[in-house]
Order: structure tokens, then C-alpha cells, then sequence
């Protein structure tokens, strides 16, 4: 494919060839004849599904396990001094994440007071009160704890309401048994009381519960170590706290609360049980096009933001002047040419205007949530889109002639009967090999100068506050042409699964990048600067 050609199809999805065939939500109001009512009822279906995504509340039970020994004290306040800031923080940034804090302390099987139960609340009040009134750090025999019994209690003995569920465990000490530990141990055959990793474990997963743990030694190393042998990867805090004075560990347990909590939202559907399904049967050839029928709907995409502000702010992308709907038909292979872990790639052809163009549709293997899946995609997309315009003109002021450029995503809506389905579509890529250049976990799998420096380019223009990376396209003579990136944002709330939120951007792009000639000419900051 030329690149003259390349430029008409992704200027197309710009809507810059379009302004006879859209219709904005403000002009369509203007509009009395029935086609455009019939386009403004549309739309304000579509709307309608946006926004009530957004407005669900997110009911969530967060469950802290702490060791309660001697050596426990400052945790222990920190937990209490932090857990207002946590609330007002969510209340802020999330106002529809609602929390339930319920607690479980543990010591060790000499002690009296070997456990300690405190059911969910959503008055972070009272549980601040309970911390104060009845938590104190004290007990605790050999070196090693009633780690198991405490987690098993927190599992059995609190009332979890909800489908979103944290545990998040602070301990400085293994559990008992040769297994965890080579320190003295007075049960070194394991728990006492028969309980072992795995039946902890299976309740933690039988439960739906997302289980985070705060490092705060290397004795627990061993711990972790097993424990993620029996379930899989989880995340480990640093909360070290030598050297630091209370209010840094309190920022530290801070931070890591709240890490856990927008984690566990976005990525619940994760923990649900593998479900067999069968794949479809794949065909990478081409169809007869003239076999087969042409079909309509209508595609949905993003009027491009204008600032730095829009880009930050989630409401941009759920304002009814900012969406565009147009008319579509289309033909479709029925059968995927390839498939990924969570979507099918079909051929397809644009059939709506006299100039028919190939395009690509893609259709969410998981049905569930498909249309906010949809959704994150193409806003994704326009982001991107936006920032390599940005781009490409920094680099152009300094000579560099090679552009990054991005195949704008839209989103269609198509119903057959009492069934609406979704999908994402795309242009066609040329016949160039289609590489990925980086991953979203920041492995360079084939280094390009300009590409990292676009990433660069994303964190700094916008402050720090996201960076586009999981690059992967084709390189044409002067651009690379790409699709499907990923963001990582401060906000772990946008941007979908593949968002890692402020760890993302630290430590799978900041960790691994290194300035080159190109991020110097664009005068951009030293990353070792930035860390």
C-alpha cells in the first residue's frame, strides 16, 4: 500500500474526510427530519450505557491482617493514622468506590489474645477507633507467627458482602514450620492446628479474594516464595521502615492501600474461574466479497482533545459534544483470520462511501463488558493519536523526518433483533511485516531509537501523569504505523487490564529507558533525573 493511501484511510479515521457524513450530538438536536432523530436516539443510548457504567457503585471489602506482636507497634499506628487519608482519597479521586474496612489481628499460639477479630464497617471512624482502643503491639514467643491462623480467621470469621474483595497483610515474621523458616521455632512440623499454605490459600481463592502482602523483612522472604508457588504471582510492598520517620511510614502504607484497592478494581474479572470455551475456526485468507451480504450499523469515535487538560481529565471522553456517530456498512468474513487471548480479528470492508476500503474488525472473544472494553480501546487510541500529532511536530522543529503515527480505533454498534453487539474497528495495515516493538511490561523486543523516544516524549509532555508504550505496528520508509497501545496512568482507573497504574510507568518504562541522541535533540529531561 502506498503511503499516499495510508494517509487517506488514517485521515479518514481522523474524521477530517467526513463533516458530510457525521453528525455531532450538537447538530443533530438542530435536526427535525427523522433520519437525524433516529441518529440522536442512537447516541443517547450509547450515552446512556457510558454513564451508567460510570455512576455503579464499586462496593469494597478491604480487609487488613496484621501481625500484632511486640515489634509491630509502628505498623500498627500507621495503619491507623493512614486509614482517613485512604477513605478521603478514594472519596476524592473514586467517589464510586465505596469501602468496608474490617480487621484481623494475629500473635502467636502462646498468646491469650492470639487473635483478634473486628467485622467490616464502612465507617473508617470506628475502625480507627478500635485500632486505637483495643490493637495493642504485644506478645509473641519464638520468632516465627500465627501467620496461618490469621489469615485463616480473616477468611472464615469476617462477613464479606461484596464481589470485590482485598486482604491486605502486614507481617514482619514467617509462619511456623521448617517449610517458612530455619529461625527458632517451637512447632518447626508446621501450624499446630493442622492448617497448612494450601488450605489457607484455597480459601483465599474459593473466597474471590485478592490477597497483597507488605514486606517489612527478609524474613518473610520464604513465605512469599511458597505462597506464590501455591497461587500465582500477588503483589509484594516494600515497607521497610529503617531509617524512616512515621510520617514517611505512613505515606509508605498509604501509597500501597490505596495501590491495592484501585489494583483490585481493575482487574477483578481476572480472579473468575477460567471458563472452557470453544475458539473459533480461523481462515486467513480473504473471503469472495461478492458472496456475501451488506450489512449496517453505526461507529462511535472520539473528537480529538485539544489540551494537555482534556487528556487528564476522564470526563473529556464522556461528554456528549466530544462523540461522533456516523452511518456504516460493511462486509464481514465469518470466519476470524486470527485470534488473540482475548479478541478475533476478521476481515472486513467499508462499503459505506463509493471508494470501498479494507478495514479490520475486532470482536471481544469474552462478551462480558465488550462495550466498556470498547470503550477503554478507543480512548486509548485517541490519546495516542493525539500525542504523536504532538510528537510528530517536536520533531520535525529539530530535523527528524521519521513520524510515529497511529490507526485511530472507533467503535461499532450493531443490532439484529433484540441482540446489540460491539466491536472495534480499524484500517487495514499494508503487507509490511506488523512487529511489536516494546511490551507493556518493558521488554524492547526490537529497539527503535524514535519509538522509545516517543514514549519518553508521552511521560514528559504530560507531567508525568501517563506514558504510551506496548508499541506495535509497521515501519514504513518515513513512519511507523501503529495500533493497540497501551497506557500506563496515575489513574489505574482508565485505560483498562493492561493499565499498571504509577508502578507501570516507574518501573516498566522509567526503569528501562535510556536517552539517546534523538530525546536529547528534543530537549527532553534525563530520565536518571526523573527517578
Amino acid at each position: 500500500m502506498s503511503k499516499r493511501k495510508l494517509r487517506t484511510i488514517t485521515s479518514w479515521f481522523c474524521g477530517k474526510n467526513v463533516a458530510t457524513e457525521t453528525v455531532t450530538l450538537v447538530d443533530s438536536q438542530k435536526q427535525e427530519n427523522g433520519e437525524k432523530v433516529g441518529e440522536k436516539k442512537i447516541i443517547s443510548e450509547i450515552l446512556d450505557d457510558i454513564n451508567n457504567i460510570s455512576k455503579v457503585d464499586i462496593n469494597v471489602d478491604l480487609c487488613f491482617v496484621l501481625d500484632c506482636t511486640g515489634s509491630m507497634g509502628s505498623y500498627i499506628a500507621a495503619a491507623k493514622d493512614c486509614i482517613q487519608q485512604v477513605v478521603e482519597h478514594m472519596e476524592r479521586t473514586n467517589p464510586n468506590i465505596k469501602l468496608w474496612i474490617g480487621f484481623c489481628g494475629y500473635r502467636d499460639h502462646c498468646d491469650s489474645n492470639r487473635l483478634q477479630i473486628f467485622d467490616f464497617t464502612d465507617s473508617h471512624l470506628e475502625f480507627k477507633r478500635y485500632l486505637t482502643d483495643e490493637v495493642i503491639a504485644d506478645g509473641g514467643g519464638d520468632a516465627p507467627e500465627d501467620v496461618l491462623g490469621g489469615l485463616d480467621a480473616a477468611i472464615n470469621n469476617l462477613s464479606w458482602r461484596h464481589s470485590t474483595r482485598i486482604l491486605f497483610h502486614l507481617g514482619d515474621c514467617p509462619p511456623h514450620g521448617r517449610r517458612f523458616t530455619r529461625l527458632k521455632d517451637d512447632y518447626p512440623k508446621g501450624d499446630p492446628n493442622g492448617l497448612t499454605a494450601e488450605s489457607v490459600i484455597s480459601g483465599i481463592r474459593s473466597s474471590g479474594i485478592h490477597y497483597y502482602f507488605g514486606k517489612i523483612t527478609n524474613k518473610t522472604d520464604e513465605m512469599v516464595r511458597v505462597f506464590r508457588g501455591i497461587m500465582g504471582k500477588f503483589l509484594v510492598f516494600d515497607l521497610t521502615s529503617e531509617g524512616l520517620d512515621p510520617e514517611e511510614l505512613v505515606a509508605k502504607v498509604f501509597e500501597s492501600i490505596c495501590s491495592s484497592i484501585t489494583t483490585t478494581v481493575t482487574i477483578t474479572s481476572t480472579m473468575e474461574k477460567t471458563r472452557q470455551r470453544k475458539m473459533l475456526e480461523k481462515d486467513s485468507r480473504e473471503p469472495d466479497w461478492n458472496m456475501l451480504p451488506v450489512k449496517n450499523g453505526e461507529l462511535l469515535y472520539y473528537r480529538l482533545p485539544g489540551t494537555l487538560t482534556d487528556i487528564k481529565d476522564p470526563r473529556y471522553f464522556k461528554r456528549r459534544s466530544n462523540l461522533i456517530l456516523r452511518k456504516f456498512s460493511y462486509k464481514h468474513a465469518p470466519k476470524p483470520f486470527s485470534s488473540g487471548a482475548e479478541r478475533y480479528a476478521y476481515f472486513a470492508l467499508d462499503v459505506t462511501q463509493e471508494l470501498i476500503e479494507k478495514i479490520v474488525i475486532k470482536e471481544r472473544i469474552e462478551k462480558a463488558n465488550s462495550f466498556e472494553r470498547c470503550l477503554e480501546a478507543i480512548e486509548s487510541s485517541t490519546i495516542s493519536y493525539f500525542l504523536s500529532k504532538e510528537f510528530n511536530s517536536a520533531t520535525a522543529r529539530v530535523g527528524i523526518n521519521k513520524e510515529v503515527n497511529f490507526l485511530k480505533v472507533q467503535i461499532m454498534r450493531r443490532t439484529a433483533g433484540f441482540s446489540t453487539r460491539y466491536y472495534t474497528i480499524e484500517p487495514k495495515f499494508c503487507d509490511a511485516e506488523f512487529k511489536r516493538f516494546n511490551v507493556n511490561n518493558g521488554v524492547i523486543k526490537e529497539y527503535h531509537s524514535i519509538l522509545e523516544a516517543f514514549a519518553h516524549f508521552t511521560y514528559e509532555y504530560t507531567n508525568g501523569y501517563l506514558v504510551v508504550y506496548d508499541l506495535q505496528g509497521v515501519e514504513l520508509t518515513d513512519e511507523f504505523l501503529l495500533t493497540d497501545p497501551a497506557i500506563h496512568c496515575k489513574d489505574r482507573l482508565r485505560f483498562g487490564r493492561t493499565n499498571l497504574g504509577k508502578r507501570g510507568i516507574e518501573e516498566c518504562f522509567l526503569a528501562n529507558h535510556k536517552c539517546d541522541s534523538i530525546c536529547r535533540k528534543l530537549g527532553l529531561s534525563e530520565i536518571s533525573r526523573l527517578n
